[in-house]
């Protein structure tokens, strides 16, 4: 029960985010990454529309890693591992 109240509150994050006013840059928008949502909390393969979606958001990585309301997925083992199976490096923030 506990790990589908986080995953709620995870795509329930994601889904504000798309609803939040545009960031500096404007291509930033995690919103985009709310299809990594089953990748990034329980390890699944990631889809080929997620590994599409990380990277057109590549550059905003550290961005979010800095948000406190991502930083918990971001920074976390099974995200690390959604970018590896993506063929992405992990930045360095």
């Amino acid at each position: 029960m506990a790990k589908w109240a986080a995953i709620t509150a995870a795509l329930l994050l994601l889904a504000a985010a798309a609803w939040a006013p545009a960031p500096a840059t404007a291509q930033c928008n995690a919103g985009q990454l709310a299809i990594c949502a089953g990748a990034i909390i329980s390890g699944s393969a990631p889809s080929a529309s997620c590994c599409s979606n990380l990277r057109a958001q590549r550059g905003c990585f550290c961005q979010y890693a800095r948000n406190p309301a991502y930083a918990s997925y971001i920074n976390s083992a099974n995200a690390r591992k959604t970018l590896t199976s993506c063929g992405i490096a992990i930045p360095r923030c």
